[in-house]
């Protein structure tokens, strides 16, 4: 049987997963790694580790691919977006990994998101201007690291210094480069107002080239630390963002993709760019001509975690005592009251907020709290404030591209029918859910075959996918929903200056 090795490089760990032609997982590791908090605002990892773990997850699933007499033909990555490393002329790490987290560089995103070239460094490469842009970062590193911003020889993203690492080569897809703020997502090259904006030239970059570009003739060290051929072909792949969509056969009009893991984002298909004059999403490349617009939120599992660790004390002890999930047991709680949590409203912002606002600054809110309320109302009216964020930025999408008709659902959350009836009902869409996708690495699969020739369009994922379910939205509790949301939609604009005073005593 043939298969195909998709690598997924996130942000809390590395998993390959070696699939057949129908889709079917022949074989799979998983290697996790620590995010670095050495300062307040800075989120970092070591690009060591994670390199490890990219060679040691390939090393497992090849080893036994070769028990089952399975031959890969090839290889594809899928990458977390964002991350920047400074290196010498050595290709020697002269930073950590600053991932996408990372919100040092809150001022200079301020700084160049009011300039005048501002509005066109963002219709030009797609990237809202933020702290978890590289072009953000090099700002930073410029004014506050110069002496490492000098040293450094290139600026990289992880996925490009495992190629370097593995093939002496500095070459970047289009998809993780129109995720840096650096590039021009239009004419395919390095954007001259960014990089003047960031403080350098076009040579301290890679060399960008499409997701399909694809290297051979690993060294034979490398191939025997792996257990792979030296012929084995390397597809360089794209970002986890764009390749999720793709495994979602969200890459046809009207069908968009929404996760809800740690973070969340919601995301289409689309021939064009978005231009949007608010700069509330962004305009990713999957290939040269089809674009993934969208945006992503902070506040998705992340923040349900926060309320369980802090606030979850009697179902953690219920479900250390029955051997139960302390999630379940809040989901409960949650489905004890109405939809619209009898008009409680919960603004997630613990972590400030991308889009569709692109405030490092934004705090998280419970509005509308009277007498009645209880905990149940509480939890309810968490995973309806997530939900809301997604919905404040599905309508932007819209507004840039075509309306949604179907939602295809994935992520941890898409395990609970009732989550899912919840983005149903905000929505109020269809969602289709496929059990047991692993999204990007799929997705990076699927990439790696077209690449290779074996698809001859990207539509032909669907024959790796299993079969969706759907949920279909109920009228009643969308007429809530609807109604709660535009009160929602409008307290950030009463708080954001409040937000910011806030900022300035902490």
């Amino acid at each position: 049987m043939d298969c195909l090795i998709g690598v997924d490089i996130g942000t809390t760990s590395t998993k390959t997963i070696a699939f057949g032609p129908e889709g079917q997982t022949l074989s799979s590791a998983n290697q996790k790694y620590p995010i670095l908090y050495p300062e307040p605002g800075f989120c970092e990892q070591d690009p060591e580790e994670i390199f490890e773990a990219v060679i040691s997850t390939i090393r497992e699933v090849a080893g036994e691919l070769k028990v089952k007499s399975v031959q890969p033909l090839g290889i594809c990555f899928s990458s977390a977006m964002h991350s920047l490393i400074a290196v010498d002329t050595q290709g020697k790490p002269l930073t950590r990994v600053i991932i996408w987290a990372d919100t040092r560089s809150d001022a200079y995103a301020q700084q160049i998101k009011q300039s005048p070239a501002g509005h066109e460094i963002y219709l030009r490469t797609g990237t809202p201007i933020h702290p978890m842009s590289p072009l953000c970062k090099l700002a930073w590193l410029r004014d506050h690291q110069p002496d490492v911003f000098e040293q450094a020889h290139k600026f990289i993203s992880i996925k490009e210094y495992i190629f370097m690492k593995l093939f002496g080569q500095y070459v970047v897809d289009y998809s993780i480069a129109s995720a840096s703020g650096l590039f021009d997502i239009r004419d395919l090259r390095w954007n001259e107002t960014a990089l003047q904006a960031a403080g350098i030239s076009a040579d301290r970059l890679s060399e960008p080239v499409p997701p399909t570009h694809t290297l051979k003739g690993l060294s034979e060290e490398w191939c025997r630390q792996m257990g792979l051929k030296t012929e084995t072909p390397w597809v360089l792949g794209a970002s986890d963002g764009c390749l999720a969509n793709l495994s979602a056969n969200a890459i046809r009009p009207g069908f968009a993709s929404l996760t809800i893991g740690t973070s969340g984002a919601i995301r289409v298909a689309a021939t064009a760019p978005a231009s949007d004059a608010h700069e509330r999403v962004f305009s990713y490349l999957l290939t040269e001509n089809l674009y993934i617009v969208g945006g992503p939120i902070n506040s998705g599992g992340v923040v349900f975690r926060w309320f369980r660790d802090n606030f979850a004390i009697p179902e953690k002890e219920e479900a250390d005592r029955t051997g139960t999930d302390p999630y379940d047991l809040l989901i409960e709680k949650a489905k004890s009251v109405p939809a619209g949590a009898d008009h409680l409203l919960f603004l997630p912002y613990l972590l400030g907020e991308r889009a569709p606002f692109w405030d490092a600054k934004a705090k998280g809110v419970y509005f509308g709290v009277s007498i009645q309320h209880t905990r149940p109302h509480f939890i309810r009216a968490l995973m309806e404030g997530i939900v809301f964020g997604l919905y404040s930025v599905g309508l932007a999408v819209e507004a840039n591209t075509k309306s949604i008709d179907v939602i295809y659902a994935g992520g941890g959350f898409a395990r609970s029918d009732f989550w899912l009836q919840i983005v149903a009902d905000v929505f109020n869409k269809p969602v289709r859910v496929a059990e047991s996708i692993e999204s990007s690495a799929l997705g990076a699969a699927a990439m790696g075959m077209y690449a290779l020739g074996i698809f001859k369009d990207l539509t032909e994922v669907e024959r790796m996918l299993p079969p969706s379910r759907e949920i279909l939205p109920h009228a009643d509790a969308h007429a809530t929903y609807r109604k709660l949301h535009s009160i929602f939609a409008g307290l950030y604009d009463k708080l954001k200056d409040d937000f910011a005073r806030l900022s300035e005593l902490e």
